[in-house]
């Protein structure tokens, strides 16, 4: 008998509940392990906790050390932090992992298959910044620092040279601007450099400057394996990587920290479509599978990624933004029925 293992689950906002929805019960399809937790957050987490980010759920969470998230919204105005922020801020996510794969044919690029992993709590993220006032106008000049510290630079290279290693990949390129931003970004690649020696024969490096990587990005992305950058870069790269493999909508994410772990669907809560039963839930169901492989049920995950494959490619079942016509619960049913 599988031993269940604790975790919290956020559905979210908008399009959220939908595909939360369907993604567990694909999960009990293929008899995954968890004991979920519901929680609330978002638009979601005001409604019940009088916050986005209620108590109640970090509480789970920190309990936990687990969580599946849905999308979630943080409002305009009314002196809300975002939700994300707070999340890794709070728990340490210190590694955004986004692999981005492409799974059904017929797009501009075929057989992508790149990684980008994002520091999480540096860079300009941290959001040190001020106005400064000339005569009469208070908001005249606006200034932001970024901060990155060797040791956290350090962390997040040694995290992507791991990690590679640890799924067959064979090199890790180092995305920054120090041609530039010599102090910000140059200690970064200084810390790329200094500790792809210690992998030496097993693990490949080289780095780029970070527009150049986007413009290779579109002219020959088969170059790249696992990319691995500061949290500004990492957060434009990753949805420019996410475009190559048909959009946010096949985007899974992973929040990695030293003692918990939060999967997400990268896009957001898509409110024009809420309620409409067409929402693509495979971001979700892909992050699903990262969690299986932290858990240790790669099997799983890879029976599932399986049918998702046959689903979408001899199937021919595909979601309204693929190009078909299936709804969130036809879809989910199919992979479903190819699990059996």
């Amino acid at each position: 008998m599988t031993t269940t293992i604790p975790a919290t689950l956020i559905p979210g906002d908008g399009i959220g509940p939908e595909i939360t929805e369907a993604v567990v019960q694909i999960l009990d399809a293929v008899q995954a392990p968890f004991a979920w937790d519901r929680q609330y957050g978002g638009l979601a987490g005001i409604d019940h906790g009088g916050e986005p980010m209620p108590q109640a759920t970090l509480d789970s969470i920190r309990r936990t050390k687990l969580a599946l998230k849905g999308p979630l919204t943080t409002p305009v105005g009314g002196g809300f932090r975002s939700v994300n922020v707070r999340l890794r801020e709070t728990f340490g996510l210190y590694a955004n992992v986004r692999p981005a794969k492409t799974l059904t044919g017929g797009g501009r690029y075929e057989d992508i298959d790149i990684v980008l992993i994002r520091e999480n709590l540096e860079g300009l993220y941290v959001a040190f910044e001020h106005f400064i006032a000339v005569g009469d106008d208070p908001e005249a000049v606006a200034i932001s620092q970024g901060v990155n510290t060797k040791a956290e630079c350090r962390r997040i290279v040694r995290y992507a040279f791991d990690y590679a290693l640890a799924n067959g990949r064979k090199k890790v390129t180092v995305v920054h601007k120090a041609n530039v931003l010599k102090a910000l970004t140059g200690i970064f690649l200084t810390a790329g450099k200094e500790i792809a020696k210690e992998y030496e024969g097993r693990v490949a490096m080289d780095d780029r400057i970070v527009d150049a990587c986007a413009m290779q990005l579109v002219m020959k992305p088969e170059q790249f394996d696992v990319i691995v950058t500061t949290n500004l870069f990492g957060d434009i790269l990753s949805d420019q990587i996410a475009g190559l493999v048909g959009g946010l909508g096949m985007a899974p994410g992973a929040n990695i920290g030293p003692d918990v772990a939060i999967f997400e669907a990268v896009h957001g809560s898509a409110p024009d479509i809420a309620g409409k039963g067409i929402a693509n839930p495979l971001a979700l169901l892909l992050a699903s599978c990262l969690m299986l492989e932290h858990v240790g049920e790669g099997q799983k995950a890879k029976a599932v990624r399986d049918a998702v494959d046959a689903v979408l490619n001899t199937d021919k079942i595909k979601t309204g933004d693929l190009g078909g016509s299936a709804s969130t619960k036809d879809f989910a049913a199919a992979i479903i029925k190819r699990l059996a």
